[in-house]
Formats: C-alpha cells, sequence, structure tokens
C-alpha cells in the first residue's frame, strides 16, 4: 500500500514537471526571439493564447484539465494544442520507466537529463532553436556531477568529450559555410553535442551522431515521401541528438 502510494505521488510529480516543460516551451522562445513580449517562465500567469483570459487554477490541472475541457479554452473555445497533454503524457511515462529502470541514487540526474531534451527537443522542433539557456547549464551540471563521480566515467574524459562534441560540430558548420556560403548546422546542436559529452564523456560521441544522422536522414525521406517536403529544407537536428543522447545514458546507467 505505500509502495502505490509512493508512485502515485510520483506520478503527480512527473505530471506537474511535465506541465513546467510546457511553460519553458512556449515561453523561452519567446522570451529569446520576441523579447517585447515581457514574459518569462513566472509572469504572466497562464492564459489562453488566443484571448489571453488567465485561466482558472481548475484548468491548470496537468493531463486533466484538457480531457475535461475537451481541448478548449473556456472562455473563448478556442482550441487548445494537444502538445500541451502529450508532453505531460510523456514526462510522465519517461518518469516512471526511469524510475522502474534505474537505482534511486540514479534517478534524480536521469531525470533532469531526460527532462532536459525533451524540453530542447520540442523548442527545436518548433523553432530551429536550442536555447543556451538549457544547453549550457546541461553542459555545467554534467561536469559537477563528474566532479563528484555521481555519473560513470572520470572528469577528464568529460571535458574531453565536452570539448570534441562543440569542437567536431564546430567545424562542420565552419567549413560547410565556407565552402557553400550557407548554414548547415547552428552552433546551438555543437552546444547540445557538448553538452552530451560532458555528461557521457568522448567514447559515446561517434555513436550518438551516427545515431543522430540516420534518425534525420530517415526522417527527411519520409517527410519527402509523405508530405512532399523539399530535401533541401533544414531539419532540426536537436532531437535526434537528444534521443541519441538518451540512449547513450541509458547504456552507461543499466
Amino acid at each position: 500500500m505505500i509502495y502505490d502510494a509512493s508512485l502515485w505521488l510520483l506520478g503527480c510529480l512527473y505530471l506537474a514537471v511535465g506541465s513546467f516543460l510546457n511553460v519553458v516551451i512556449h515561453r523561452l522562445p519567446l522570451m529569446i526571439l520576441q523579447p517585447q513580449a515581457k514574459v518569462n517562465l513566472c509572469l504572466p500567469a497562464s492564459f489562453c493564447p488566443s484571448c489571453r483570459v488567465p485561466l482558472r487554477y481548475r484548468d491548470n490541472i496537468p493531463l486533466l484539465s484538457w480531457l475535461w475541457l475537451k481541448g478548449r479554452c473556456h472562455h473563448c473555445r478556442a482550441c487548445i494544442s494537444p502538445r500541451y497533454p502529450l508532453v505531460e503524457l510523456a514526462s510522465l511515462l519517461l518518469g516512471l520507466l526511469l524510475t522502474g529502470l534505474l537505482p534511486l541514487v540514479n534517478l534524480p540526474v536521469a531525470l533532469v537529463f531526460v527532462w532536459a531534451l525533451l524540453a530542447l527537443s520540442l523548442i527545436d522542433w518548433q523553432h530551429q532553436l536550442l536555447p543556451d539557456a538549457i544547453t549550457l547549464p546541461l553542459l555545467w551540471l554534467g561536469l559537477l556531477l563528474h566532479c563528484f563521480d555521481l555519473l560513470p566515467g572520470n572528469l577528464s574524459d568529460a571535458v574531453l568529450g565536452a570539448a570534441c562534441g562543440y569542437g567536431l560540430f564546430w567545424l562542420l558548420a565552419s567549413g560547410y559555410r565556407y565552402l557553400r556560403g550557407v548554414e548547415a548546422l547552428g552552433l546551438g546542436d555543437a552546444k547540445l553535442l557538448a553538452a552530451l559529452g560532458g555528461w557521457l564523456g568522448w567514447q559515446p560521441l561517434p555513436m550518438l551522431v551516427l545515431i543522430a544522422a540516420c534518425g534525420g536522414i530517415i526522417s527527411v525521406l519520409l517527410a519527402r515521401w509523405l508530405r512532399r517536403r523539399p530535401l533541401q529544407q533544414a531539419l532540426p537536428f536537436g532531437p535526434w541528438l537528444s534521443l541519441a543522447g538518451g540512449y547513450g545514458l541509458m547504456i552507461q546507467l543499466l
């Protein structure tokens, strides 16, 4: 009975984290791309994007409020994106999966890592943006965790991984820009790979890049086949790096 109650509490916590991730995913790009919007992660209180009426407390219950309102604003009846409940559900499922797989000592670290990658993936998917406000703290956190032996590997491998991760993509981006005169990779991707290197060390980086590249190529071909998407259209690479990074951390912790 105590174990069941603990799972319910953890489930509520994971849903609450998913609700906060929705705030980050929606507002952080606005703070960067539209500073005139005058929003931050705390203020103003949550409101409908269509009519801008503040949400009632019962409209902010993770997952349940969207279902109760049938995906519409209580005031103007405008559609609410299904992204909100899906992010909350993803946060819950990832949290419960990690809770079931990892020992307690590794769980908080893995949760922070996976939730940060989830936020980065969705921001990059929508805006082709990987904010420094997430990637750089993630990098420094990985290095600090290595300082206290809270991650597998050692600090020197982590520092080398961060340097190699950033340097590899910086060289690729600079070389392509020099040869073709256009941007191929943003430095946000380089900073994310540096963060992954800071967490996982330098050794898994080739595997991570290979997994991400294969995922990106497959998604481009599928988009071309299903939606006639031009092959030259920019592809958000952050989600694939995040997927590879999450896989790499699980391999190390299990």
